[in-house]
């Protein structure tokens, strides 16, 4: 074992950031495995290697025994005591049996080996620093894609975009820069393996945090996120603070902040609305940018029967029923609109003894960025 392999491994650690143990122990167990395969030993051996000198030695170990069934494993209580009389039965004995053409062979093992450890020894590094951003965000480069999976380089290893994950108004070519939402790290025999999502509510959750100070810092609260990935979503946003503007902070100064993101999802219509724990008021607001003349709310079924005027109905509802599937999402609550004119014929509307009837007002209004540009 030569000095240069022992610096070699002090370089390793630093450049890799693998434990200079770690890398021993590879070297030992390799070391190990040539003497037994070259030299038809058993595996009762230890390998004794001097960090000082880079000097190495093979020591047999054998059991000392009254009858010796396998002279490989096993040394007689006799032979052991000439050695040493201190010696018992069921104790170890050590014997050196470095071989003098070792050298050779345990270099080439060893260097196989090690270099197999220190794959391994990085992909656990990969894995321990990406297992901690599960359901986070990261800047990825597209590198490929074939029929199932678009290929993201997110540095030191490639994640796989499915294509159920991807955005279905977004077209991918290699070097493009995207956000990606980390959904899943797995540990494979080919080392760890990152799925990542563009159509994930959690991105649309993590781009407000980086854009947004006051969700940052906790100031801002967002409750829940409704998403239709590459067309519309909504998001329900609260403050403790009465001094704060949730649904402001969220847009920023001249729409800024909330442009920035939908500029990242290609378009994708966002919108903001102020969080209630009131089911009537949060309704309401989720349900916008259409007017509602009222919220009924029936507790024991998680439900809610809403009025709007005859003329919003069909904004009510959205394109394909998106608008009030995107609420229901957005507040766990099932919605059944009705107009005006229906809810009278009904009699359901109004109500003598109304829980509330709901008009937005400014304090309440959301804000569809996307719509405004329109």
């Amino acid at each position: 074992m030569s000095s240069e392999l022992l610096d070699a491994l002090t370089l390793l650690e630093k450049e890799k950031g693998i434990s200079r143990d770690v890398l021993i122990d590879a070297i030992e167990a390799a070391l190990v495995s040539a003497y037994r395969r070259n030299f038809n030993q058993a595996q009762n051996v230890r390998i004794d290697l001097n960090l000082e000198t880079g000097s190495m030695r093979v020591f047999a170990r054998k059991e000392v025994v009254e009858e010796v069934f396998d002279p490989r494993l096993e040394i007689s209580i006799e032979e052991a005591q000439r050695i040493n009389p201190n010696y018992r039965e069921e104790d170890v004995v050590e014997m050196e049996v470095t071989p003098k053409d070792f050298g050779r062979i345990a270099a080439q093992t060893a260097k196989q080996v090690v270099t197999q450890r220190v794959r391994e020894a990085e992909r656990g590094i990969i894995y321990s620093e990406f297992i901690d951003r599960e359901e986070d965000i990261m800047t990825g480069i597209v590198q490929r894609q074939d029929a199932k999976f678009i290929y993201v380089s997110l540095g030191k290893i490639e994640a796989i975009l499915p294509a159920n994950e991807q955005m279905p108004n977004e077209r991918y070519k290699p070097h493009d820069r995207i956000k990606v939402f980390i959904t899943k790290v797995e540990k494979t025999t080919k080392g760890p393996q990152i799925f990542v999502s563009r159509t994930h509510p959690g991105l649309l959750k993590r781009l407000f945090e980086i854009e947004v100070p006051e969700i940052y810092d906790g100031t801002v609260e967002i409750k829940s996120v409704a998403r239709e990935a590459g067309d519309r979503s909504k998001i329900s946003v609260h403050s403790d603070n009465t001094e704060v503007d949730p649904v402001g902070s969220c847009v920023g100064p001249k729409g800024t902040r909330v442009q920035a993101i939908v500029n990242e999802l290609k378009g994708e219509k966002i919108d903001i609305v102020k969080w209630s724990n009131d089911p009537v008021v949060f309704v309401a607001n989720a349900l916008s940018p259409s007017k509602v003349l009222d919220v009924i709310v029936n507790e024991a079924d998680k439900a809610t029967t809403v009025v709007v005027p005859d003329y919003q109905l069909s904004l009510a509802i959205g394109k394909r029923g998106q608008n009030a599937r995107l609420a229901a999402k957005l507040t766990g609550w099932k919605i059944d609109i009705k107009s005006e004119t229906e809810a009278r014929e009904k009699g359901i509307y109004p109500r003598e003894e109304a829980l509330l009837t709901y008009t937005p007002d400014d304090d309440d209004s959301d804000f569809d960025f996307a719509d405004d540009l329109d």
